[in-house]
């Protein structure tokens, strides 16, 4: 009678475990490789138009209209004098930092409150608030601005700076607490009740211990809703036939100059439009890196 022979499994020793290792990073590397590749297309063809539009503000229309894109070219400040010598361009710029950032300051003071609310205390029918809010974005601009310029008219507020600034406090209230709502739920419970435990009431525990652990998210909310009311366009058309005009309205009406489509001009007047808002972003990053670093340095 023969013994059953048996077949052992094979073990894997601590020695051939560092084997398994590069072929894992080089996997790993190729992965990283391929995803990086991916993000630096995407990236460079968004920054193409933007490169595009900046370079032909500095053409002549000539050199714009070529068969043949030039790069090489001698560079010409004349679009830009064009735009910013124009008194209307200057009204436009006044009328949309005052209107926007008075929208936006007032979004964020009513809204951050609101959205720390709805995500802290139990509020009844939370989520259908929470719908509310983010139903005020589905609806398209024409469907509010109509409605919006028959009260505004029987107010005797059409085209009025404070026309626009309560229309855009709506838009951005809705997109501040929209949000801010996730950048609170994400702040840890336990460091309220710490807060709690040293004394601190609702609303110092609002202002020194939520606001500032999500200060980052929140600024992004801040950003983006003043972004969406800087570009707004069709709302402001409707709402403004002169005195009021927004910087992207006069911007679009450099296009109606003559019969040829100046495109030096409008290149100029979008590279323009596009400034307040980096700015914004810019010292907001560094006022926010700033901030952090004090804190670190100081803990």
């Amino acid at each position: 009678m023969t013994p059953a022979t048996t077949s052992a499994a094979p073990v894997l020793r601590a020695g051939d475990a560092p084997a398994l290792r590069p072929a894992a990073r080089r996997r790993l590397g190729l992965g990283t490789l391929v995803a990086r590749l991916v993000l630096a297309a995407a990236a460079l063809s968004a920054l193409v138009p933007v490169l595009w539009t900046f370079l032909n503000s500095f053409k002549n229309r000539v050199d714009i209209v070529s068969a043949t894109p030039k790069f090489l070219f001698t560079p010409t400040l004349e679009n830009y004098a064009y735009v910013l010598g124009r008194e209307a361009v200057a009204q436009g710029l006044v009328n949309s930092l005052v209107v926007v950032g008075s929208a936006v300051l007032i979004g964020a003071l009513l809204g951050l409150p609101a959205a720390y609310a709805l995500a802290r205390y139990p509020v009844r029918r939370a989520d259908d608030i929470q719908f509310f809010v983010l139903s005020m974005r589905f609806l398209p601009p024409v469907a509010v601005a109509i409605p919006l310029m028959v009260i505004w008219l029987q107010l005797e507020l059409y085209d009025t700076r404070i026309a626009l600034i309560v229309t855009y406090t709506l838009l951005t209230l809705s997109t501040v607490i929209w949000l801010a709502i996730p950048a609170f739920k994400a702040v840890p419970r336990e460091v309220e009740e710490a807060g709690r435990v040293d004394g601190y009431g609702p609303y110092a525990i609002f202002f020194k211990v939520a606001l500032p652990i999500a200060a980052r998210s929140l600024v992004g909310a801040i950003a983006f809703g003043f972004v969406l009311v800087w570009n707004e366009f069709l709302i402001a058309l409707m709402l403004t036939t002169s005195d009021a005009k927004t910087l992207p309205i006069v911007a679009s009406e450099l296009s109606q100059l003559g019969r040829d489509v100046p495109w030096g001009i409008l290149n100029a007047s979008v590279i323009l439009l596009s400034l307040p808002p980096l700015l914004m972003l810019g010292v907001l990053s560094g006022f926010l890196n700033a901030a952090f670093k004090r804190k670190r340095d100081a803990a």
